[in-house]
């Protein structure tokens, strides 16, 4: 995925807004990045006692991307998305689910995200969410926290997971 690192000029000057949506791609890019180089097996693999895998993770951002760019935007219930109704069914991996289709289910999903709030200002309300009403810039501050925890947790299972691969010496 390509972003502008948000230690760019460009980034530290721009307007607010933008300064938003540069955090939120960098995040999202780590995320979606954090598979590359693995293969099915290493992602899928099982290191800590919930649900979450670092494929899964990635799974579940695609989610969080729908719920709060979609479902709270266009107030379409998760069945009409095609998402699972609770966060940890988004965990749930499939036979078919692989590192590419993962990936690019998450780049689609960011993508989409990224059109839906194109002609959204910071205070306009997102009244599709369970939460009831909120601003899309609360939306964005909400969001970019997920993702950032979830970048932590997907550092350390990657670490994990290679450290499994590493050659002494």
């Amino acid at each position: 995925m390509v972003f502008h690192p948000s230690a760019e000029p460009a980034v530290l000057h721009a307007a607010i807004r933008d300064q938003f949506e540069a955090f939120l791609d960098e995040h999202r890019s780590m995320l979606h990045d954090s598979l590359n180089g693995l293969t099915d097996e290493q992602a899928r693999r099982s290191l800590v006692t919930s649900k979450t895998t670092l494929l899964g993770l990635v799974k579940h951002a695609t989610f969080v991307e729908k719920v709060w760019f979609d479902e709270a935007i266009t107030c379409r219930s998760r069945s009409e998305i095609g998402i699972p109704d609770t966060p940890d069914e988004s965990f749930d991996l499939q036979d078919g689910d692989t590192i590419a289709t993962v990936q690019q289910a998450y780049q689609q999903a960011c993508e989409a995200s990224r059109q839906s709030t194109a002609k959204l200002d910071l205070d306009d309300v997102i009244r599709g969410n369970r939460r009831g009403p909120l601003p899309l810039r609360w939306v964005y501050l909400h969001t970019l926290r997920e993702l950032a925890q979830h970048c932590g947790h997907a550092d350390i299972l990657r670490e994990q997971i290679l450290s499994d691969t590493a050659v002494p010496g």
